[in-house]
């Protein structure tokens, strides 16, 4: 598959998508970048947003199994990774798959889950299986994880999500809150729910979801843009405001979403556009603020914005190569 297949296809993904869901296209771009760059998205909404519709009309459209959690403070590591059940017939313990063998696995409000169990979801998110009593497991492939949380800090029964964790997402969204014509969508459908509310219909199959996952990998990015790249994440580990910066795992997961912004764009090479349109959404979740800055309530998404103002660009052609290599 090239380039031009799979931005047409993914254009038709988004499209089917937003028939279902009412969401500023915008943030389902982002979900599917995520999802084509092989990573996980974590989805920070007030109750009430259509999460868990966004998440169930992209593993629809995309034609892959979907699988959704439910996290509670009495969760169990097993409850999510699967367990070994003795069969009475056969004399011998079998393994029963818990709700992560899905393509899709939707981890609504993850951060109600005790430690232990947000700690079970680290070796399927980062290695793709789960180690159940010394056997692993592996998962199905295509895998990723949408996961969900509420934002209002202190919310009672709620586990902040440990750095660890919040690193193995590739990038970090918020739906929002409709605009006014959306919600006036909401109601006339809320009228007529004597008619078939409109849902996602498959666009793809497995394999050519595989193939489109493959499609960036083919991206070029120029050296001036490798450099920037660095820059903006050496940036926030020197910014006043912020403890500890992005990670050199984070350093990787950026250049992964701006090359696969601009596949889904239809081109073959990557532009500074690209990779400002994704820094916030790639870096924000990866920053621990200093304690000043959290008592100020300083939001990582202003703090990276000003990384990026802050750091010269790259001058690039209109296909990736500086204006040095173009002369």
């Amino acid at each position: 598959m090239n380039v031009t297949e799979a931005s047409e296809l993914a254009a038709d993904v988004l499209e089917e998508v937003s028939n279902a869901v009412i969401v500023d296209e915008s943030v389902l771009r982002t979900v599917l970048t995520g999802v084509v760059s092989r990573g996980h998205v974590l989805l920070e909404d007030v109750p009430g947003t259509g999460k868990t519709l966004t998440a169930r009309s992209f593993s629809t459209a995309l034609g892959l199994s979907f699988s959704r959690i439910q996290f509670t403070p009495d969760l169990l590591p097993s409850d999510v990774t699967g367990t070994y059940v003795f069969n009475e017939r056969t004399r011998e313990f079998e393994f029963n798959d818990g709700p992560l063998s899905a393509n899709v696995v939707l981890a609504d409000e993850i951060n109600r889950a005790s430690p232990k169990t947000q700690a079970a979801l680290l070796e399927a998110m980062e290695e793709r299986q789960v180690t159940i009593d010394g056997t692993t497991h592996g998962l199905p492939d295509p895998f990723f994880v949408i996961a969900t949380q509420n934002p209002i800090e202190g919310s009672e029964g709620t586990f902040p999500l440990p750095e660890a964790q919040k690193d193995r997402f590739l990038v970090k969204s918020s739906l929002g809150y409709p605009d006014a014509a959306g919600e006036r969508r909401l109601l006339d459908r809320r009228e007529a729910r004597d008619r078939p509310t409109p849902t996602a219909a498959r666009v793809l199959d497995r394999d050519e979801m595989r193939a489109i996952q493959q499609v960036p990998e083919r991206v070029r990015v120029h050296d001036d843009l490798k450099e920037y790249v660095v820059e903006l994440v050496r940036a926030t580990r020197t910014e006043p405001r912020v403890d500890v910066g992005v990670s050199p795992r984070g350093c990787q997961r950026l250049f992964e979403v701006a090359r696969t912004r601009a596949a889904l764009a239809g081109r073959e090479y990557v532009t500074p556009d690209d990779i400002k349109a994704v820094a916030e959404p790639a870096l924000s979740h990866r920053l621990v603020l200093t304690a000043d800055a959290t008592i100020d309530r300083v939001d990582e998404r202003a703090v990276v914005r000003s990384v990026v103002e802050s750091v010269p660009v790259p001058s690039v052609g209109r296909r990736g190569t500086s204006a040095t290599s173009e002369i």
